[in-house]
């Protein structure tokens, strides 16, 4: 364990103590769950990040139907 995380311990900790018994029970019960989720791989993380969706579509069609959807329209700005 390196500093870092001895100092993070201990500043919970400080915290942890003014807390009252049945806010304990509550934490520890929330970091047990947490211990327990499925830890989920760094790859999907990684794809997950890009904001993309799947579709069946090809990308012409796509393409296609943005710019038909496209609205301009002109104002001038006098100045």
């Amino acid at each position: 364990m390196n500093f870092t995380d001895k100092h993070i311990i201990n500043s919970y900790t400080t915290l942890i103590d003014s807390l009252n018994s049945s806010t304990k029970i509550e934490l520890i019960e929330t970091l047990t769950k947490s211990l327990k989720k499925e830890k989920k791989s760094k790859e999907d993380l990684f794809y997950k990040s890009f904001g993309a969706f799947s579709s069946s579509k090809s990308a012409s069609l796509i393409l296609k139907e943005i710019k038909s959807n496209r609205k301009f329209r002109r104002k001038d700005i006098s100045l």
